[in-house]
């Protein structure tokens, strides 16, 4: 299947965009917005709101290549449906947190669901992007194929950046089959055990597509050749467990998540991390999926102790509550002078959700 006709709309909405660019100025800067269900992440922005929702669509899908081209304000949903139609799949499980969710928000947020260390990131599978520049000119970065690329990979490189670098308007992404079986596990165990039999199966071909602990329980999920789904569900033992599960992790929607009066931390940490030491934090306060990569913590914590604990173990922690004064780990001097670098060279004027990420830009 393919359509690469393209409708007089998608003219009109991408003539908007590029407008509402050139209208703007440091005085007056945009606050980009597609589906607005991920606008708690990061610091509230304040400025003109630039709706990327009018320049939507499917551009171009070849499910033989395994390749789709889409607009950035295309619904998610709408997306993932039309795949799903083919026996295929968005490998990096993106969360929606809410029905309007787009394909623009799910780039710039570049926030990844279960399946992540198995699969891959979102930046993994962008093949390309179009972006409105600062003076409203649309430009092409990346292609169609999966190639090395020779200093800043600049498709990527938008990907998490949440809309401060420049406006998405079409995203060319890799996807792959939907798996042929599925089983999902549920193994009564401590923390530490858990982390010690997930770093034990990592070294073995096992066909694990997700891991997350909580509450004195490892949950799996299976995914593969039906033989090889089988065999490792019954070397595993285990009770069943239903596979909505993932969905409601993926969109934190768990039991565990609810009590929005509560801050919530996702922690980022290496591969086979063991259990850290937390002052004041009990493990019914921490929920660990991607294998222990990523831990989730529920709980009224000091935020310093916490990333300085966090960061002698590798790592980085992000505050998910909505209105955190510091939401990202603030950056080392060194990196955060090449950031400033690039965000005024893509960005001269700070037209783009400033501040989002961090004050000063």
């Amino acid at each position: 299947m393919s359509n690469n006709d393209v409708s007089p709309s998608a003219f009109d909405g991408l003539a908007a965009l590029s407008e509402a660019i050139q209208s703007a100025s440091a005085e007056r800067p945009l606050r980009i917005v597609g589906g607005n269900t991920k606008a708690f992440y990061g610091r509230p922005v304040e400025g003109t709101p630039v709706s990327t929702r009018e320049h939507r669509g499917i551009t171009s899908y070849d499910p033989v290549e395994l390749i789709v081209s889409v607009r950035a304000g295309t619904l998610l949903s709408e997306l993932e449906e039309a795949l799903a139609d083919q026996g295929q799949m968005l490998p990096f499980d993106p969360p929606h947190f809410g029905a309007e969710a787009t394909v623009g928000g799910t780039i710039a947020a570049g926030l990844s669901g279960p399946r992540r260390p198995w699969a891959g990131s979102v930046r993994d599978f962008v093949l390309g992007l179009r972006v409105l520049d600062h003076q409203g000119r649309e430009q092409r970065f990346g292609g169609e194929v999966m190639k090395n690329v020779a200093g800043y990979d600049l498709s990527r490189l938008m990907v998490g950046a949440q809309g401060t670098l420049g406006l998405i308007t079409e995203v060319t992404l890799k996807v792959l089959p939907l798996p042929t079986a599925s089983a999902s596990l549920r193994l009564e165990m401590s923390q530490s055990e858990a982390l010690s039999r997930l770093a034990e199966w990592g070294r073995k071909p096992l066909p694990l597509s997700a891991a997350a602990w909580h509450s004195g329980a490892l949950h799996l999920r299976l995914e593969g050749g039906t033989s090889s789904v089988a065999a490792t569900r019954e070397a595993i033992g285990g009770d069943t467990l239903e596979a909505d599960f993932w969905r409601e992790l993926r969109e934190l929607s768990l039991p565990f998540f609810r009590d929005a009066s509560t801050p919530l931390w996702r922690i980022s940490l290496p591969t086979n991390t063991p259990s850290l030491d937390i002052a004041g934090v009990e493990p019914h306060q921490l929920l660990l999926d991607w294998a222990g990569n990523q831990r989730w913590l529920k709980g009224q914590v000091d935020a310093e102790s916490l990333r300085d604990a966090v960061a002698q173990a590798g790592g980085h922690a992000t505050c998910f509550t909505p209105g955190a004064a510091e939401p990202f780990t603030p950056l080392q001097p060194v990196v955060a002078k090449y950031h400033e670098r690039v965000k005024r060279k893509l960005d001269p004027d700070g037209i783009f959700n400033p501040r989002r990420l961090y004050p000063d830009w």
